[in-house]
């Protein structure tokens, strides 16, 4: 038996057919509406002249999960891994540097 499972967004403001689900974040509550394109267009206009004064402070991707980027740059992970084998620790070519490891870099 062949079942199809059919998922329709509602637009949560005016119970039409909903384009997208738009994701936002005030004072660090996560909220997530769905939203035709007219009312996705007209939360985007409200919020426009906020944003353009803001300043961006996280990776911006959408979903309940964020991506996070380390606070260090290849430039800093490639000089840490450089001064901690100076140091006489040991250090992979590649990936992560651990935490620890780092802390001493930048403390050095």
């Amino acid at each position: 038996m062949a079942k199809r499972v059919v998922e329709t967004l509602i637009d949560d403001l005016d119970g039409s057919d909903a384009d997208r689900t738009v994701s936002f974040t005030i004072e660090g509550a996560e909220y997530a509406i769905d939203l035709s394109a007219a009312n996705a267009e007209k939360f985007q206009a409200a919020i426009a002249p906020y944003v353009k004064a803001a300043r961006k402070t996280g990776a911006g991707r959408a979903g309940s999960s964020r991506a996070r980027r380390s606070a260090s740059s290849a430039g800093d992970t490639k000089d840490a891994r450089e001064w901690l084998r100076a140091n006489g620790h040991q250090v992979s070519d590649r990936g992560r540097v651990p935490a620890p490891l780092m802390e001493l870099y930048r403390n050095r």
